[in-house]
């Protein structure tokens, strides 16, 4: 057997793979069909050169030759058209003319003119150029230069990673300029061994990488890694083969027929240590070229695991964006966040844009983020667009419209666990370089922490504003303990206020005015009415300090029959002073005869006062966010005794509503909905929850539809003297 038609052979073997690997990646890409038959040719090229080192003799040999020359013909055909379909050029007239330069070239294959016979040389037969074989070989050397200076042409005009692709395909063609030697030894010259498959290899697997991959290694690294690749496994490859030629009479005169044992060895010995020879070198030499890029991603590194100690989340975020544009020295960054209140992402913060103009928000619907929760890894604008071109699918062109409006070159996800917290948008590095794939690792790694970093700054945050709400809520209290002290000393004012109004109005009405002169008389009558005015307003006083006392009292009278305009009416009286009743509808629904209720006055009365706060307030907000024409807000309190001798009372408003995530929450203490300046501490609905269930043994539960309305339904024990008779009556929905 020839060890020589080993390697042509294995890389024969590699140039269907890559070829299938690439036409089965997208098999509707016509740039993909192009370059799968492009290696198909390379590979029935060594296909036929590889039996022709395998053939006993030279007549075989010839005509494996000529078999493999029909793959050579279409090598240079369908680099050059590769070249067109890759850089979107339109060559409708060349195209056809040289595919039919093929057809004479297949029938003069054959023949004496192309290959006039065959020689034997020390890695065993091969073909010397016929006639017209010069004619062949300056076809070649026209494609491939023409091609060249078309990828040189277009690269002075691309950018990003457009550019790094055509960057490696100039690579791949430099690479596979070398084998020219394969033409050439078909002449009459010095033996050289013909090492164009190696180059046809790494031409092949060159471009394969370009198209397949869009996160593409910097080309200095790749022409490092490919030139030691080439010195390693020449070194591996080639070593062996120096001492077949040159010592093979001598290891036949020592070993016999077992000679081939030892070259066969050194290549096994070489091939495995040859990967670990491979990984120092290009460490070594990655460790130069890149060291201002591993300089910046260490930085970031230290920056990720010193972000969690700090707490302000606005100063945590300028941060984050400061370090990232002035450390990897890039155009643009913005961070955006989710923001549970308006249900978006919100642009929390961004750097150096310029005049450039990016969305203030995003709705959790949008393309982009269903995407990015879907599939929580970086996007790449240039890889999204190349995909828009290459398939049908919709998605992608969503994408890339988001993206262009986002101004972002990479967009890097934030999630902490399962949660997805936001993303931070890169634009483009000042240098022109593309974001290689350690970059990206980078910012994962970054996006990760940063989330933690976020998520423990807005809880610094959260309990910070709920200490001031607990604070709050003390001093609520306190004047609730306060207030029958208070209570009784400005009703004592008050009635000194009434005892002086009411003494100089009865002094006024006992004083003879008659000889008083106009004037006089004039402002004698306004002064009445001015006592008139201060009695009326002593009374009204009264009546709301009188009120203030009800509510704040804790409700040890116990419990009674009550009626529910007993406790509407109280809470009314008192609601008023807090909330404009002019603005919106109270209606009552339900009948005069509806059962009592058994409780305590003063705590229900203080569950209905926050129930219509509450609605008020959605109301309110309804109004100022959805701007709706001829809206006006509603309250309706119905009521209806049900088959659990319970009354069950339905407050419901057409505010703003309950956002599905939020319902879960809605009784928790200090959480609330809130966004106005009116913002509430949190404290309503949970003390509501514990009146009705705790300390009236009913229940509490709530139903809402966001931008619709909330409901509350209440159940109520009935005072048994009521129970008698009732009418059992549905819930009604919810309009």
């Amino acid at each position: 057997m020839n060890t020589y038609a080993i390697p042509p052979l294995i890389a024969d073997v590699l140039l269907i793979g890559i070829g299938l690997s690439v036409f089965f990646k997208n098999k509707s890409s016509k740039l993909n069909i192009i370059f799968s038959l492009f290696s198909f040719s390379m590979a029935g090229w060594l296909f036929g050169y590889t039996n022709m080192y395998l053939s006993k003799d030279a007549v075989a040999a010839l005509k494996w030759a000529r078999i493999g020359f029909l793959g050579i013909i279409f090598i240079p055909i369908f680099a050059y058209h590769f070249i067109i379909s890759f850089l979107n050029l339109k060559r409708k007239i060349v195209l056809p003319i040289i595919y039919l330069l093929a057809i004479p070239s297949l029938f003069l294959s054959q023949t004496d003119y192309i290959y006039s016979g065959i020689k034997e040389h020390f890695w065993g037969y091969y073909p010397t150029a016929g006639k017209i074989y010069i004619f062949f070989l300056l076809m070649f050397a026209i494609l491939f230069t023409r091609g060249v200076l078309l990828l040189l042409s277009r690269l002075k005009k691309e950018s990003g990673i457009r550019r790094e692709q055509i960057k490696y395909v100039c690579l791949a063609f430099g690479l596979g300029a070398f084998g020219i030697v394969d033409y050439l030894i078909k002449y009459p010259i010095h033996d050289i061994y013909p090492f164009g498959y190696m180059c046809a290899l790494f031409f092949n697997g060159l471009i394969a990488f370009a198209i397949v991959r869009y996160r593409l290694l910097d080309i200095k690294v790749a022409l490092t890694r490919t030139g030691i690749f080439i010195v390693v496994y020449t070194l591996v490859l080639g070593l062996p083969f120096a001492v077949v030629v040159w010592f093979r009479d001598r290891l036949i005169d020592t070993l016999g027929p077992h000679w081939w044992i030892l070259p066969l060895g050194l290549m096994a010995g070489l091939a495995t240590v040859g990967p670990f020879i491979y990984i120092y070198l290009e460490r070594k030499a990655e460790e130069r070229l890149l060291k201002e890029q591993k300089r910046y991603q260490d930085t970031l590194k230290q920056v990720s695991v010193g972000m969690t100690r700090i707490r302000n989340l606005r100063k945590l975020l300028d941060l984050i964006t400061h370090i990232v544009t002035k450390t990897v020295k890039i155009s643009f960054a913005a961070i955006y966040l989710y923001n549970k209140d308006t249900n978006e992402f919100v642009l929390q913060v961004s750097r150096d844009k310029g005049g450039m103009v990016v969305p203030n928000n995003l709705s959790r619907d949008n393309p982009l983020i269903s995407w990015l929760k879907a599939k929580p890894e970086p996007l790449i604008y240039e890889e999204v667009k190349h995909k828009m071109e290459d398939s049908n699918d919709s998605a992608y062109k969503l994408l890339e419209e988001n993206m262009r409006l986002l101004t972002a070159t990479v967009i890097i996800p934030s999630f902490l666990e399962d949660r997805f917290m936001g993303f931070f948008v890169l634009g483009d590095k000042l240098s022109g370089q593309i974001y290689t794939p350690e970059d990206l690792n980078v910012f994962q790694v970054l996006a990760s922490q940063a989330a933690l970093a976020i998520e423990n700054a807005q809880f610094y945050e959260e309990a910070k504003e709920m200490q001031e709400q607990i604070a709050q809520a003390e001093k609520m209290a306190t004047i609730g303990t306060m207030a029958e002290g208070l209570s009784h000393q400005i009703n004592n004012r008050f009635y000194a206020l009434s005892l002086i109004a009411g003494d100089t109005l009865d002094t006024i009405k006992m004083t003879d005015t008659s000889n008083c002169t106009p004037e006089v008389k004039e402002m004698i009558n306004q002064i009445n009415h001015a006592l008139d005015r201060i009695q009326t307003n002593v009374m009204q006083g009264g009546q709301v300090v009188k009120g203030m006392l009800k509510y704040t009292r804790k409700g040890e009278e116990g419990f009674e029959a009550l009626t529910l305009d007993q406790i509407l009416d109280g809470t009314l009286d008192m609601v008023q002073y807090k909330v404009n009743l002019s603005e919106i509808d109270i209606i009552r629904n339900y009948p005069k005869d509806i059962p009592k209720i058994k409780g305590n006055q003063v705590q229900l009365q203080e569950g209905f006062f926050n129930f219509i706060d509450n609605g008020y307030d959605a109301i309110v907000e309804r109004r100022t966010f959805l701007k709706e024409d001829s809206y006006r807000g509603r309250i309706t309190i119905s009521a209806h005794p049900n088959a659990n001798g319970m009354l069950e009372i339905v407050i419901e408003d057409n505010g703003i509503g309950v956002k599905e995530e939020d319902m879960k929450k809605i009784f928790t203490p200090f959480f609330t909905t809130k966004v106005s300046s009116r913002r509430g501490t949190g404290l309503g609905l949970y003390v509501i929850k514990r009146v009705i269930e705790e300390f009236h043994k009913g229940k509490i539960w709530i139903e809402s539809e966001y931008k619709t309305g909330t409901r509350f339904i209440v159940e109520l024990p009935v005072a048994r003297e009521t129970y008698r008779n009732l009418k059992f009556l549905p819930n009604p929905p919810l309009t």
